[in-house]
This record gives structure tokens, sequence and C-alpha cells, in this order.
């Protein structure tokens, strides 16, 4: 049972020190290339585009909606044991959380079909992605014991967390089915690294008073974690084989998965446009390498029992023993190899968009008419304002977000979008990102939560997103 417990913590400390998923700024911004990425079906006017490898998409996310770093060591004359017990122990709930990701590029490009209505975009990109929920009730009973809280239920449920680390391969297809709509889908195959997750555990721990003893424990549990790879990344490391177990298990080495996206574009009127998309609906299959621990199970318990005279008669007698034993036989904690499937944390995206100002011109536009079918081709404003929903499947539900943004285009060369955005971990997120196409190089750079920088460590979020592309028009 004690293994089980600091397992359980270890992983959660884990998820503390990795790395949310919301790419507000780089959504629709389709000056991008990497823009197909979170919309198979955004607007795309380039004849063919390639990522510099390794460079041409790096992005980090962290956000923790319950606490900060400054919260617990500011300098602020205030006992750290204090703050620990009132911001940290008591000041969050269930359900605030520490989650993140990141993803690094290794191949990204795209090229206009013979059908110049239809554009394909294939790659390669390393994901990882973990969360963990604060775990209130068991921090509560670390902290203070269980002597003055008696009768009181500590729930086990409060423990919920999961993460991962994978290559994922992908080919989309990007569609303009009229000068209204686009329409988009990206197949993904997901070769997993390794994975963990705990997110379905039931059960409660109580302190009464007891009968033969002054207290009585009673633990009812129905636990689970579920893990893959790790214990070949423990192995690998061991031998010094740490860097090829992770290239082999991330190309088709390790647990494989299927997924799509789906997305659309279309315009309601000349300067109006509803877009959205709908990223990871899919799967992993988890069985090389796999070790779940379980605990299941109830018993009472009243401590070490000494029944004198009798116990002067076996002065080798292990008490300690023989209460262990008595737990674990009640309350039995065993690992398995059983597979198991793991779905993919689904993500939904919707926008609406109205373009205003004077029309700037598309390069597509100025010698390539045959590049969309009839030359029926949308010109783009040089201003556009608007707002997005995103939405995120979590452990304890579905997690939302609504953003506000501004898009300014100068010309062809230099493009600039800023955002406003309300969530979990912040009401006063303001993001800023630009897209410098230089012939034809393009460089991007988004960052959010910008006004959190004056004091790093009181922030609760944290995002960047960087990339370097070659594009061409198809110019003769």
């Amino acid at each position: 049972m004690r293994k089980c417990t600091l397992l359980f913590l270890t992983l959660f400390g884990l998820v503390f020190c990795a790395l949310g998923q919301n790419k507000q700024l780089l959504y629709d911004f389709t000056e991008i290339p990497q823009s197909l990425i979170v919309n198979p079906g955004a607007k795309t006017d380039v004849r063919w585009y390639s990522g510099i490898p390794v460079l041409s998409g790096i992005s980090f996310q962290a956000g923790s909606s319950g606490l900060s770093v400054n919260d617990i060591f500011a300098d602020d004359g205030i006992d750290i044991n204090t703050k620990v017990r009132e911001r940290a122990i008591f000041g969050m709930n269930p359900r605030d959380e520490l989650s993140g990701t990141y993803q690094l590029e290794l191949i990204n490009a795209g090229f206009r079909g013979k059908n110049p209505d239809i554009f394909y975009s294939f790659g390669i990109y390393n994901e990882g992605d973990a969360i963990g929920y604060w775990f209130q009730d068991y921090a509560i009973l670390a902290f203070e014991g269980n002597a003055d809280r008696l009768n009181q239920r500590f729930d086990l449920g409060h423990l919920k967390t999961r993460g991962e680390l994978m290559n994922v391969f992908h080919f989309g297809i990007n569609k303009r089915v009229d000068n209204q709509l686009i329409v988009g889908a990206r197949a993904k195959i997901y070769s997993s690294i390794f994975d963990f997750n705990s997110t379905k555990n039931k059960g409660y721990f109580v302190t009464t008073e007891g009968q033969n003893n002054l207290f009585a424990s009673t633990l009812e549990a129905d636990m689970q974690l579920r893990t893959s790879g790790i214990e070949a990344l423990r192995e690998a490391q061991d031998d010094g084989n740490l860097g090829s177990t992770i290239l082999k298990r991330g190309f088709f080495g390790g647990n494989l998965g299927v997924g799509v996206d789906l997305g659309f574009t279309y315009h309601l009127n000349e300067q109006t446009v509803v877009t959205a998309s709908l990223l990871d609906v899919g799967f992993i299959y988890h069985a090389n390498d796999v070790k779940n621990y379980t605990l299941n199970g109830s018993a009472t318990v009243e401590g070490i029992e000494v029944i004198l005279p009798d116990a002067l008669t076996d002065p080798n007698a292990d008490f300690w023993q023989d209460l262990v034993d008595e737990i674990e036989e009640f309350v039995p904690f065993e690992d398995n190899a059983e597979s198991y499937i793991s779905f993919r944390p689904t993500k939904l995206n919707a926008s609406l968009r109205y373009n205003f100002g004077e029309q700037v011109m598309s390069r597509a536009d100025c010698d390539c008419e045959d590049l969309i079918s009839g030359g029926n081709f949308r010109s783009k404003y040089a201003n556009a304002v608007g707002g997005q929903l995103y939405v995120i499947n979590r452990p304890r539900g579905p997690q939302p977000a609504l953003t506000a943004f501004y898009l300014r285009r100068l010309g062809n060369i230099l493009a600039l979008k800023t955002t406003y955005t309300v969530d979990k971990f912040s009401l006063s997120n303001v993001g800023l990102g630009f897209s410098l196409q230089a012939g034809p190089v393009n460089l991007y750079l988004l960052a959010d939560n910008l006004l959190a920088y004056r004091n790093v460590a009181a922030s609760r979020y944290t995002s960047f997103q960087f990339g370097l592309n070659i594009i061409s028009w198809g110019r003769n």
C-alpha cells in the first residue's frame, strides 16, 4: 500500500515538473502554414510550403489554475508554512490543475495538387501532454494527520492525473468546395513513447473511535494506475540506451493509435467568416511494455493488538508485520500487464471573424489565376476582428476558453494578431503574435499572457510558439 501511494504521488510530481493546449494566436492566422495543424479546413493560397526541420514549429504551454511560485516563495513577511497551509493545502480545490503541452515539428510540408482546389499537407511532430489535479484530501491527511479529524472521510477520488509522450504522423487534405466553403480532414497515426493515467479512482479513508483500541481506521479503495513504456525507458536509462529507445518507440516501436482532425471555413458573406475544427478524435491501444497497479478492497484496523499475558508467551512475535499482513490481505496491492486503450484529449475550436478595411491583394492573385479554379479567390482585408471558443476534453470534464482577437495586415509582408483570453488560468491573458514574410521565408513568433512578464514568478500561465517556413506561391 505504501508503494502504491508513493508511486501515485511521484507521478503527480512528474506532472508538476512537466511541461494548456489552446493555440488561439495560431488559429485562423492563415499567413502561417501551421494554421492548418489547428484547422485542416483553414484557408490557404500557397502553391507549396516546407517547414525548416525542427525549427518549423516549436510550441510550449503550461498553466496552473490554483497557485503560482510567487504565492509560496514571495518575500512578503509571511511564514512559508502558513502560506503552504492557507494557499496550497486549503487554498486550492480538487478542480485546480497544473497542465501543459509541448510540440516540436520534425517535418511539415504541403503542396497543391493537379486539381488547384485541393491542397495536401503532411508531417511528423513530437508531442508531450500532461495534467494533474490537486489531491486536496491527500494533502490534508499528509499535512495534518487524522488524529483530530475523526469521522472525516478523505476522498481517494481526488487523485486524477495523466500524461503522455508520442510522435504523430499526419496527412491532411484541404479542399475548396466553392467560393464560400473550404473543408479539410487530417489522418493521424500516434506512436506512443510512454503513457500513464490514473483518472478513475474511488474510495475513502476514515478514522473513527475504536472498540479494542482508541482509534479505528477504515480504508475502502478502488484505484488504478495504468502505464506503458515507462519500464522500457527506465531499463534503457540504466543501460545507457535511453536516446535510442525513445527514438525506436517514437517511430512505430511502441504502442500505436489512430486519430482524425476535421475542420471548415465558411463565408457567410464577403466580410463575415465562420470557422471550426475538431482535433485529435482518436485513441492509442497500449499492449507493449504495459505495467498497471491496482489497490482494491476494504479493511478496518485498530492498530496493533497486544493481549496480555498471552503475548508474553511468544516474545518473538512481530506485531507490526502482522498488522501489515492483515491490511494487505484485505486491501491487496497488485500489478498486471493487461492492455488498455487511452483516448486523446479532443479539442474543439470555433470562431466568428469580421473583415474590414482596404483589401490586400493576395500573392496568389498576382500572376497565378490558375491556382484556384476559375480564378475565384477572395482577397484578404487589412483588418479583422472576432471571437473564438476553445474547449478541451479533460479528466474532470470539458475545459473552455473564450478569446477576442484583432488581426492587422501590413501588405503581404507583415501581419500582427493580438488576443485577449479568459480561461481558468487567467482573466487577463493578453497575447501578441506576428508573421513576417521576407521573400520566400516566413518567420512567426507568438506569445501569450504578456502582462505576466512583469513578474514571471506570479504568473499562472505561459505560452509561446515559433517557426520558420519556406513558402512558394508559384510565380512564373
